[in-house]
């Protein structure tokens, strides 16, 4: 097991490229068992989570190459069912049971559970699978699912925390091969759920309103191959922007979409940043002394849970008092104990974390509890003085593609090493 030592204090400056959308190449990896014929994307990122479903799909039936950053897959024959010991693994897992419901007319798949930043339940997919005629049920720890045809139907996927954005991707993949017409209320909107409804019309699907709180689905016989580009990661892109805004003199972010990350670069000139921005880029320079924030998290366009921690990380050394708000995943606060180690002054209270900026924070021993909270660690000792050894890094392994080699691009002294 590999962990991390981040030597801080160096400064960052210079440019680099994001990769493909992690959220974006799962789901439609899993369209791909949609059809019998090949399909071909690009700029899909190497890394675990990625390469777990490549081996969901092969399991499957599936035939995968992959070169660098493109993947072929061809489904011609696609079996029904995937257990624990696959999907186990990873939580998106749970994005192959629309394509199998919608191909094979049944389903079985093993639950893959929940993660540190609470119990993330599917009931909302089930409940849309129910509505277009599958006779759903739940025993063992598996999804068992069959239909003798999939109809059209209203869905309302609106849940607790907002709209579900895998929801959403798994209901939508579902209904593109459902007799008739579907309409899916409170629907995700987000870029990535954009991406695979662009993915599926190119292979005959037809879907409008992708982007918006409801979508309308006219069900087809059946789809062909098609060859598509994963968008840009904008969790990766926000997260190399704060990177800057903690410890850099100018870091560019290439390969973007502006509009896909305007909520971060917002909040990062509310925090007294330059951010230019161009047709594929942005850059992020300092501008004088930060400032404090106060930052809700919100369904897209709102700002990101995803880059919460990451921000908990720069406003632990911004003078004066920040206040962050956590309304998608209340309980996701895993860093702020291991940010409190290295010396921020950070209290939770309920879903709220109360930041009072510190002059400096301390290297220190901590531990990665999920992606995101893993890449806050690293920001954090980007900025912190010594040497923060952060351990379990195959969690940053999951969503951040060569995060350290691209880190030391820009100037930062971070080596990867053995854990002992």
């Amino acid at each position: 097991m590999d962990k991390i030592l981040v030597h801080g204090g160096r400064p960052l400056s210079g440019s680099i490229k994001i990769s493909g959308s992690k959220n974006s190449a799962l789901p439609i990896l899993a369209a791909t068992l949609l059809t019998r014929e090949p399909c071909v994307l690009r700029h899909v990122p190497d890394l675990s989570d990625t390469n777990y479903m490549l081996q969901i799909l092969m399991y499957l039936g599936a035939q995968v190459e992959r070169a660098s950053g493109t993947v072929s897959v061809q489904a011609e024959k696609v079996e029904s069912v995937a257990p624990y010991d696959v999907v186990r693994r990873m939580r998106a897992s749970v994005c192959v049971l629309g394509p199998l419901l919608a191909r094979c007319r049944e389903a079985t798949v093993s639950l893959p559970g929940g993660c540190v930043i609470g119990d993330r339940p599917i009931d909302l997919h089930l409940r849309g699978f129910e509505a277009l005629g599958a006779a759903v049920r739940v025993e063992a720890g598996n999804v068992r699912m069959f239909t003798p045809q999939l109809k059209g139907a209203i869905i309302n996927l609106t849940g607790k925390f907002g709209p579900t954005v895998l929801g959403t991707d798994n209901v939508m993949m579902a209904a593109v091969l459902a007799e008739g017409t579907t309409v899916i209320e409170g629907a995700a909107s987000e870029p990535e759920v954009v991406d695979l409804a662009n993915f599926l019309n190119k292979m005959g699907a037809k879907i409008e309103g992708a982007g918006t709180r409801r979508l309308i689905i006219e069900g087809v016989q059946e789809l062909h191959g098609a060859e598509h580009d994963i968008i840009p990661d904008r969790i990766e892109a926000g997260t190399f922007l704060v990177a800057g805004a903690v410890c850099g003199t100018g870091v560019t972010v290439n390969r973007v979409e502006p509009s896909h990350i305007e909520a971060v670069t917002t909040a990062l000139v509310s925090a007294g940043f330059k951010i230019d921005i161009h047709e594929r880029s942005a850059t992020v320079s300092p501008n004088g002394a930060s400032k404090p924030l106060e930052i809700v998290t919100a369904p897209y366009p709102g700002f990101p849970t995803d880059m919460q921690a990451q921000m908990c990380a720069l406003l632990s050394t911004t003078e004066g008092i920040s206040v962050v708000t956590e309304n998608i995943f209340p309980q996701r606060y895993m860093h702020v104990a291991e940010l409190k180690r290295m010396g921020a002054q950070v209290q939770i209270e309920g879903s709220t974390a109360v930041i009072q900026g510190v002059e400096k924070l301390l290297g220190a021993p901590v531990m990665a509890s999920d992606l995101r909270a893993s890449a806050a660690l690293v920001l954090a000792g980007l900025k912190a003085e010594g040497t923060t050894e952060i351990s379990r890094v195959y969690h940053i392994d999951r969503g951040y593609e060569h995060l350290d080699e691209k880190l030391s691009e820009l100037g930062a002294h971070i080596e990867r090493v053995k854990a002992d």
